[in-house]
């Protein structure tokens, strides 16, 4: 085997998992946002979770995107860890698909699917039709670089370097440790599968020794999803350990049924003198077999990683940090979008409460001037202004990444709403300011100044009650009640402007008093402008 042909090998593998990258990245942009919502619909009980697991991966043609794509979903709540367990199931059992599809040998109708796909994405000016293009030249490019690589393996019939190495294949630890080592290193079962049935094409690895091998590789694919854990909550590593013990349980199992049974006899003769097709129905049956002996058990499997990963006591720490957020970097797109979308809502609802509990807070210290309270409003900003500025730079990010119109609209429109609410928060501030103020100048509101105050802050938290964006709201009836509850603040503003003036007017204000009480009544107006601005958002975003 020459320069020549390992350089022919490294070209096909790196055809084959971009073939696999333009799948996937042409089903996320499909369908990437709308993930969610598939999968609570078709998640709903074990079948159908093994069900969606098995057609995702067969169109995507990789477990370990699927499985990194779960990592995600547990990370960012989309997904419970119950839930994953089916899932993960099926992603197992519809990974074979990509060897049954070699077995069937369409690599010679592969370059149809690439040149239909590209003609397509060049010629056809629709969005949609550029991602579904995306997925078809995507699974050419991957059969021909599946091509590329049977080609370069011929000439290892006559190296005899490779097939005495091979034959230490036969020892089952060993062709376990081949495959799990090469598949973690390419980070892809189907490419290792596939590398090996071109092996096995060449008559260099009988079925006695390839499924040894099989099996490591099913182990070693794991490796993708435990890399995308890193840094994740526990829940997520919690999948991975999940995804791990299957593939584990399986190798045992199957290990000892080929050591003790004439399985590999049984699979011969299923389709003889076929070896690529062996291997495909092996692997075919490893996980399908797997996946009915352990379909009962998997809440017994997520009980089990919960005790292997228990909950720390750091995750809900009050240090400044991203609670919701967390980078998804992978070189598998599909459903990243989804995650990160969820991951925003959710800390830009965590910033929302936090300017809430503001509000109230400076009314508090209003009616009663405490030091240690003032510390704590001004700690809450610091940390408004964190999570302005760190969602704002993870917004950046994403926008330099996205795929969809749609999905730009939402990541802009969710940049324009932090601003507005650290906006928000820094009225809440000017508010705290004012406390301190009459404290220092020993000066007091009457009761009836502030019952107005109250009324305006009120107000206020109602407006802001009613931008929460909880899923499925009606967004043209939240900027109606917004826009309602943004003029009622103007409306008492003037109002309580004009009961001020009289009171200043017949003495019963002092000046100083009535300056600062005036700042306030525009702080409250202000508020209420800024969350009419996020109702606004939110409608444009749902259109």
């Amino acid at each position: 085997m020459g320069i020549t042909d390992i350089l022919s090998l490294l070209g096909g593998l790196a055809l084959f998992l971009y073939g696999m990258h333009m799948m996937s990245n042409g089903l996320e942009a499909a369908a990437g946002n709308r993930m969610k919502s598939i999968l609570e619909k078709l998640t709903s009980n074990r079948i159908k979770g093994v069900l969606v697991g098995a057609v995702i991966t067969a169109v995507i043609q990789s477990s370990s995107a699927t499985t990194v794509m779960l990592v995600g979903f547990v990370n960012s709540g989309l997904m419970t860890l119950s839930q994953a367990v089916w899932v993960i199931m099926g992603a197992n059992i519809g990974t074979t698909i990509t060897g049954q599809l070699i077995a069937l040998d369409i690599s010679a109708i592969a370059p149809i699917f690439a040149i239909g796909g590209v003609a397509a994405m060049m010629f056809i000016k629709n969005e949609k039709v550029h991602h579904i293009s995306g997925i078809f030249s995507g699974l050419g490019i991957l059969f021909m670089g599946m091509a590329m690589m049977g080609d370069a393996m011929v000439p290892l019939q006559d190296s005899q370097t490779f097939i005495n190495f091979m034959t230490t294949v036969e020892n089952p630890l060993v062709g376990i440790l081949i495959g799990a080592i090469f598949t973690a290193i390419i980070q892809s079962s189907s490419a290792s599968v596939g590398i090996l049935q071109a092996l096995a094409a060449t008559g260099m690895v009988p079925l006695s020794s390839a499924v040894y091998i099989l099996f490591g590789q099913n182990i070693g694919t794991c490796i993708t999803a435990v890399l995308a854990s890193i840094g994740m909550k526990v829940n997520a590593k919690r999948t991975t350990v999940i995804h791990l013990m299957f593939n584990i349980f399986g190798s045992i199992l199957f290990t000892v049924i080929c050591m003790t049974t004439p399985f590999v006899s049984w699979m011969e003769a299923l389709t003889p003198g076929n070896p690529v097709a062996q291997i495909a129905n092996v692997h075919t049956t490893f996980n399908i077999v797997t996946t009915l002996i352990l379909l009962p058990f998997g809440n017994v499997m997520a009980r089990i990683a919960t005790q292997i990963l228990p909950d720390s006591k750091k995750e809900d720490d009050g240090d400044y940090r991203l609670k919701y957020i967390t980078r998804f970097e992978s070189n598998y797109a599909i459903g990243s979008s989804a995650v990160a979308l969820s991951q925003v809502r959710d800390e830009i609802e965590r910033m929302r409460d936090m300017v809430s509990k503001n509000i109230a807070k400076a009314y508090d210290v209003l009616i009663q001037y405490n030091e240690k309270d003032m510390e704590k409003i001004s700690e809450r900003e610091t940390y408004i202004d964190y999570l302005n500025r760190e969602i704002s730079e993870y917004i950046v990010s994403l926008i330099s990444n996205e795929k969809s119109t749609e999905d730009s609209k939402i990541i802009n429109g969710y940049y324009a709403v932090i601003g507005n609410l650290e906006r928000i928060g820094d009225h809440a501030m000017n508010l705290a300011g004012y406390a301190k103020d009459l404290k220092e100048w020993n000066l007091s509101f009457s009761d009836v100044a502030l019952e107005e105050i109250e009324e305006m802050k009120k107000q206020c938290l109602t407006a802001l009650d009613i931008v929460k964006n909880e899923e499925g709201s009606d967004m043209t009836q939240v900027l109606f009640e917004a826009s309602a509850a943004e003029q009622k603040i103007d409306d008492l503003r003037d109002k309580y402007f004009k009961k001020q003036m009289q009171r200043m007017k017949k003495g019963k204000c002092k000046p100083q008093s009535g300056i600062i009480f005036t700042e306030m009544l525009t702080d409250f107006e202000r508020m209420g402008d800024h969350v009419k601005n996020i109702a606004q958002q939110y409608k444009q975003m749902s259109e």
